[in-house]
C-alpha cells in the first residue's frame, strides 16, 4: 500500500527551513507551478508538452540523467518549449538508502546531460549529509519539493481521484508534482488537461519554478 501525503504538513515544511521550497509567493499575479518527473519519456513527455502549449502554460522537468541520455531530441524540446529542468539523479536514487559520497555522484553524473541549478530529490528522500555536500559542492542550487502530490503514480486510485488530489488542494503558489512517465501516464493524461483549465478559468498564470 502507498503511503504519502497529498498536501504536504506545514510541521513538514517547518521542519527544513531554508534547505529547501516547498510552495511558491502568492505574488500580486496569481500563479501556480506545475512540475514533472522523472522523464523524458517518448511518450508522456510530448503528450505533456502538447498540453501546455494549448493553454501557454510554462513548466518545470526534474529528469533523470539517463533518460535524457537515451532520448536527447525529447529533451531539447522541453528546452525548446520555453520550460526549465532539474536534475532528478541520474538513475532515481533513493537517498535514505544511499551513501552520501555515491548520491552526489549520481547527480554529478546527470548533471552532464541536464546542467541545472535546480534539483528534486526522487521520492523526496535525502539525507542532511547529502543536503551538506550538494550545498558545497553547488553553492547556488536550489532544492524544490512541493505542495501537492498528485498522485499520478498510484495504481491504487482512479484518475478521478488523482484530479481531485490536485484540485481540492491546489492554490496561487502551489508547487504541484506531477510525472511524465508510462507509471503515471493513465491518471497524469486524464488530470493534467483538466488541472489547466481550472487554473486558465482562474485566471492564474502557470509559470516555470524560478531557477
Amino acid at each position: 500500500m502507498v503511503t504519502y501525503w497529498v498536501k504536504t504538513p506545514q510541521w513538514i515544511k517547518r521542519f527544513f527551513p531554508g534547505r529547501m521550497i516547498w510552495d511558491m509567493p502568492a505574488g500580486e499575479e496569481p500563479a501556480v507551478y506545475l512540475t514533472f518527473d522523472d522523464g523524458p519519456h517518448p511518450v508522456a513527455t510530448p503528450f505533456v508538452l502538447n498540453q501546455l502549449e494549448k493553454y501557454k502554460a510554462a513548466a518545470t522537468f526534474f529528469c533523470v540523467g539517463n533518460n535524457v541520455s537515451h532520448y536527447p531530441d525529447i529533451y531539447r524540446q522541453v528546452i525548446a518549449g520555453g520550460h526549465t529542468t532539474g536534475n532528478h539523479t541520474y538513475n532515481h536514487v533513493n537517498g535514505w538508502k544511499a551513501g552520501s559520497s555515491h548520491y552526489i555522484k549520481n547527480i554529478e553524473r546527470a548533471d552532464k546531460y541536464i546542467n541545472s541549478t535546480i534539483f528534486r530529490p526522487p521520492y523526496g528522500r535525502i539525507k542532511y549529509s547529502q543536503i551538506r555536500k550538494l550545498r558545497k559542492k553547488y553553492p547556488n542550487l536550489k532544492i524544490y519539493m512541493w505542495d501537492i502530490l498528485s498522485g499520478d503514480f498510484d495504481h491504487s486510485i482512479t484518475p478521478e481521484q488523482c484530479l481531485d488530489n490536485v484540485l481540492a488542494n491546489i492554490t496561487p503558489g502551489s508547487i504541484i508534482v506531477f510525472h511524465d512517465s508510462e507509471k503515471a501516464m493513465e491518471r497524469m493524461s486524464y488530470t493534467l488537461p483538466l488541472v489547466l483549465e481550472y487554473c486558465h478559468k482562474k485566471n492564474w498564470k502557470m509559470k516555470a519554478l524560478p531557477i
